[in-house]
């Protein structure tokens, strides 16, 4: 008779193993840390570009347009500066100027003459007359408006006088090649002070008048 296989018997002492339980839902399920199922998202077409700042513009501008522009600026500042420092120079300030307030003077000017005729005050005058005109300077101080005929100055009296002679005279005009205290008068008046040979002297003048004119 043939022999029968010999049966395998588990070592002893080994204990059997027991079945894995599969695991299935349960009442609290963990959440899932990462809800997002892709794991490697992909980044927006169109990310968000950040402004340039001024400065980052201007460096990247071509170095000969900077130079222009700012050539341009510096000029622009020196034109500026040097018609407020001549307008500062040339216009004196008011309450320096000889107006009548409070019958304002004595005064030193030159004085010279001129043939008056048609005036700066709308009133016509000869050389015969006792007429003078007063620097553009004073007399557009004291202008209140657009027309010259009604400047508060015209029609005013002011006394020369210069050593031992001295005249009255009125204010009818605007002399345009005048310093502030120059006076330019009619011939008539100049020989009551002065050789009319000498064409420029220098004069002591005064206002007359009591109602004060400001600028």
């Amino acid at each position: 008779m043939p022999e029968s296989e010999p049966q395998s018997h588990p070592p002893t002492g080994v204990p059997k193993r027991k079945p894995v339980p599969i695991p299935g839902p349960g009442p609290n399920p963990t959440p899932n840390p990462n809800p997002n199922p892709n794991p490697n998202p992909t980044p927006p077409e169109n990310p968000p570009q950040h402004k340039e700042s001024q400065w980052t513009k201007w460096t990247q501008l071509p170095q000969k347009k900077r130079l222009i522009i700012i050539s341009t600026v510096i000029a622009i500042l020196l034109i500026a500066l040097i018609i407020g420092l001549a307008v500062g120079l040339t216009r004196p300030a008011n309450q320096n100027l000889p107006l009548p307030t409070s019958h304002g003077g004595p005064y030193t000017g030159d004085l010279t003459y001129y043939d008056p005729g048609m005036g700066s005050c709308g009133i016509s005058s000869s050389n015969s007359d006792l007429v003078c005109a007063v620097s553009h300077v004073l007399f557009d101080a004291a202008s209140k408006g657009s027309n010259p005929n009604a400047n508060p100055l015209c029609g005013l009296k002011i006394r020369l006088k210069r050593e031992e002679s001295s005249v009255d005279v009125k204010v009818v005009d605007r002399c345009v090649g005048c310093a502030v205290k120059d006076l330019d008068v009619s011939p008539a008046v100049f020989k009551k002070l002065a050789d009319m040979d000498l064409g420029r002297v220098r004069v002591d003048w005064a206002w007359l008048e009591d109602s004060p004119v400001a600028a």
